[in-house]
């Protein structure tokens, strides 16, 4: 009966005995391990201590692994209450034995500030690749999988260890999600969905970044996803287009931020010529009016209105880009955020030629609504480098802005009729065959404020939005299987 080993933190010695009196009420349970980073800890009967260096290291996986001497084992990640739900162990370990999983995980309770919640989790599937996809706190491994990749996870990591650990795991077996709340946990961060998204580019981070790309990249090649930095050559002078850029505003109800970010555009100084479209996506606050008055004064400014209503950002985009008015270069502006200064465009057109790409990254500084810098500040995406970005690219959830596009290019590709990840799914199309330029000044202002489109998404809305990019990396590691077969 006694067929799982638990594997817990051990940090604080009252949460952890509640933890363990929750997992001792189960007869399923063999030996439950103590993962310790200090020496200075007491010891708890029937359990063992273990001394790891950190919690998520590729030594303390390996310790795991060579101490699991029962059919499955669980990890804990928290250092807050574990509380099982009713039969939640006997639960996971039906699945994992119907389904030959090598590992399992399910949606679960969430209590923050004593306020319990609901927290439903997304299915994994190939394209779950990213470092922050939630399985959750509770992972429970089939033990003849693990002890199956130990021989394979040679690189050392700090804090890929567990990350690189289920990548592995991927690779031979299932990962299944059980659409049942079977546990609960407590949660101290509570802070809003646009305030969280924008962790993994953070400064301090850094180090931890490397080694989630170096961890991804080796699962890539693992699988026959990974793509050298062997990209296809521009031709920039085989077409002609009246204006040289092209900036695409797609626009409903913003008439509080939409003047500002015509005056951004109207301000830029070019050796070229340039436009602007804004796709005016049948607006009722007075966005439409505003536009006219800038129309009416300044030639450069094209309004157009779709001849369909069932577009969203992406459609809009198309809407712009295959215009007879659309310039060599497609720049994007988010009708609510403002360029930098008066150069953006230069910069970005002089990127083009310079480094040979058919789009172009540019990096931004979030501010508040009044333009006021505020936390992380710069968002440079350094995490893109021209040997290995368009491979990290499948691991982050984003790309940056603002982004620049060779007009005929994009026209045959298309833009996702989407008003969520269509930005993202163009970056990883483009960077399968051609090299994606980067400048890492600040050329964007990236205002946040409550009418923001992610500000403050609940669960349900975040679970489509990242649902549908990990199915946008599925189709795209999909397509680079093949084109690697080719």
């Amino acid at each position: 009966m006694k067929q799982i080993n638990c594997f817990i933190p051990y940090l604080d010695s009252e949460q952890t005995l509640v933890t363990i009196a929750n997992l001792q009420q189960s007869d399923l349970v063999n030996k439950i391990f103590l993962l310790s980073t200090t020496s200075e800890l007491a010891p708890i009967p029937g359990c063992e201590i273990v001394s790891v260096d950190t919690l998520k290291s590729s030594n303390t996986m390996a310790h795991i692994i060579a101490l699991a001497d029962a059919p499955y084992t669980l990890i804990y990640t928290k250092a807050t209450v574990l509380e099982l739900g009713q039969f939640a162990l006997d639960r996971f370990l039906s699945i994992a034995k119907d389904t030959q999983a090598g590992m399992v995980y399910s949606d679960y309770y969430q209590i923050i500030a004593d306020k319990r919640s609901n927290l439903p989790l997304i299915d994994f599937q190939e394209g779950s690749v990213r470092d922050d996809f939630n399985f959750g706190s509770l992972f429970f491994y089939s033990t003849q999988v693990l002890k199956k990749i130990a021989t394979h996870m040679v690189q050392k990591y700090e804090f890929a260890g567990l990350y690189d650990m289920r990548l592995k795991v991927s690779q031979l077996a299932s990962l299944v999600h059980i659409n049942e709340y079977l546990y609960t946990e407590v949660e101290f961060d509570n802070r809003k969905s646009g305030e969280k998204q924008f962790d993994y580019v953070d400064p301090k981070n850094r180090e931890v970044q490397i080694e989630m790309e170096k961890a991804c990249t080796e699962h890539l090649k693992a699988i026959g996803a990974y793509l050298a930095p062997n990209f296809k050559n521009v031709d920039f002078e085989g077409c002609e287009f009246k204006f040289e850029a092209s900036v695409i505003i797609p626009v409903r109800d913003r008439a509080k931020t939409i003047g500002d970010a015509i005056k951004s555009v109207l301000l830029q100084k070019t050796n070229f010529d340039f436009n602007l479209i804004i796709i005016d996506n049948f607006s009722t606050d007075g966005t439409s009016e505003l536009i006219n008055e800038f129309a009416a004064t300044d030639s450069r400014i094209i309004h157009l209105i779709p001849e369909r209503k069932d577009l969203g950002i992406g459609g809009c985009w198309n809407v712009g880009v295959h215009s007879a008015h659309c310039g060599k270069f497609a720049i994007q502006l988010d009708s609510d955020d403002v360029y930098q200064d008066e150069n953006t465009l230069q910069k970005i057109v002089d990127a083009f030629y310079s480094q040979n790409c058919a789009m172009v990254v540019g990096s931004y500084t979030m501010t508040n609504f009044d333009m006021q810098t505020i936390a992380p500040g710069l968002i440079d995406h350094k995490e893109w480098t021209a040997d290995n970005g368009r491979n990290n690219a499948l691991r982050i959830n984003g790309l940056g802005a603002p982004r620049a596009f060779f007009t005929p290019v994009l026209r045959e590709i298309k833009v996702p009729n989407t008003s969520y990840g269509e930005d993202y799914a163009l970056g990883l199309y483009f960077s399968r065959n051609y090299q994606i330029g980067r400048i890492y000044d600040s050329l964007y202002l990236c205002r946040r404020w409550d009418e923001n489109s992610d500000a403050s998404l609940d669960v349900v809305k975040m679970n489509a939005h990242n649902s549908y990019k990990d199915k946008i990396r599925t189709l795209e590691i999909v397509a680079r299987k093949q084109l690697n077969k080719q």
